[in-house]
Parts: structure tokens; C-alpha cells; sequence
């Protein structure tokens, strides 16, 4: 899955053809997006439905939306950085479970989901250690797959600002990972940080 959904025009007005439309199309992606900044599996859900109840209160702003991925990432975004300042965000650890409802694959031996699991735990680690607006945006490119014109957007700042810290976060991941690796598999880890 690549996380790009198809883009379809808003209609003029909601009703619950459209709003079924909506959450079919991009429930999947708002999830990710709420997920990667809550990391709490209850809490992405209840802001993927905060997010639509959203769209209904402010309903009459559809004419004015050209991009409704972007438009609904971006309540989206707002929702989960509000709802992580007040949880105070759970840790990885405790939270094991959702990690592993989220691999890739449940065909797996269990001795690989667990490697896949704790390195998948290691690399948010190191994610949630950088400066808040280098994780913001390394989040939306990494997950989303979003261009630095829609992460601009979002965040609602420059093309050049989301393209300098972009380069930072990538930098400062690609250096974390190398510092905190085990000798042998340095080659897979530079990798890791470079699809980041």
C-alpha cells in the first residue's frame, strides 16, 4: 500500500452519500496519520472520528477545498497533536500489541514479527527523540508519502522549510541509527535511515 489514496472532488454539499464516500476513501490514511502521532491504536480511531465529525460541523467549507486528502490530514494532524498533549502519549513499550497489528505481514514466523516488532519500536524511538517539527515532517513524508508542497500545507509553512528539515530529520536518523547499532548489521540499518 502506498498510502496515496485517489483524490476525488469534494461535492457542493454534504450528505451522507458523500460523507460515506469521504470515510471510505481516507479513513485508512487518517489513521496512519493520527496513529503515528498518538501511537495508540483507540485514541488514531477516535480522532479518525473526531476528524469526520469535524468535516460535518464545518460542512459548508466544501466549495472552498481543492485537495480533500490534504484537507482532512491536515484536522487530522491538529486533532492527534492535541489529543498527544493531553494523553501525555502512552510508551512503545506498553503498547507492544498495536505494534504488532501493524507489521506488514501475519504470514511470519513469530521469531521474525518479534525482530521486525522491536526494530519497528527502535526506529519510532529514535523518531520521537528528534526536534518536534524535524519528526513532523519526516512523519507525513515517511507514512504518507506526502510531497513537501502538501506537508507545507499541512503544517501550514514554505516548500523550502519542509524540504531544510526534511533533510535534517533524515540526517539526524541516518546518525542515530549508525550510533546505536550493533556492529553487523550497520549495512542494514544505513538502509533503514535511507528510506526515511
Amino acid at each position: 500500500m502506498t498510502g496515496r489514496e485517489e483524490t476525488a472532488p469534494l461535492p457542493r454539499a454534504l450528505d451522507a452519500v458523500s460523507l460515506s464516500a469521504l470515510v471510505d476513501a481516507h479513513s485508512a490514511t487518517l489513521y496512519r496519520v493520527a496513529y503515528s502521532v498518538v501511537r495508540h491504536a483507540e485514541d488514531a480511531e477516535d480522532v479518525v472520528q473526531e476528524t469526520y465529525i469535524r468535516v460535518l460541523r464545518h460542512a459548508e467549507k466544501f466549495a472552498d477545498i481543492r485537495d480533500p486528502r490534504v484537507w482532512l490530514i491536515r484536522i487530522a494532524w491538529n486533532l492527534s497533536l492535541d489529543r498527544k498533549r493531553r494523553r501525555k502519549s502512552a510508551s512503545l513499550e506498553d503498547d507492544a500489541t498495536s505494534i504488532m497489528m501493524h507489521l506488514p505481514s501475519r504470514e511470519l514466523p513469530a521469531d521474525t514479527l518479534l525482530a521486525a516488532s522491536q526494530g519497528h519500536a527502535r526506529v519510532l524511538k529514535l523518531v520521537d527523540k528528534l526536534p518536534a517539527k524535524e519528526r513532523q515532517v519526516l512523519l507525513l513524508s515517511a507514512l504518507e508519502e506526502l510531497s513537501t508542497v502538501e506537508i507545507a500545507s499541512i503544517l501550514k509553512t514554505t516548500e523550502s522549510t519542509v524540504r531544510s528539515r526534511l533533510f535534517r530529520a533524515r540526517q539526524r536518523m541516518r546518525e542515530r541509527l549508525e550510533a546505536d547499532d550493533p556492529a553487523p548489521e550497520k549495512s542494514d540499518r544505513k538502509k533503514e535511515a535511507a528510506s526515511l
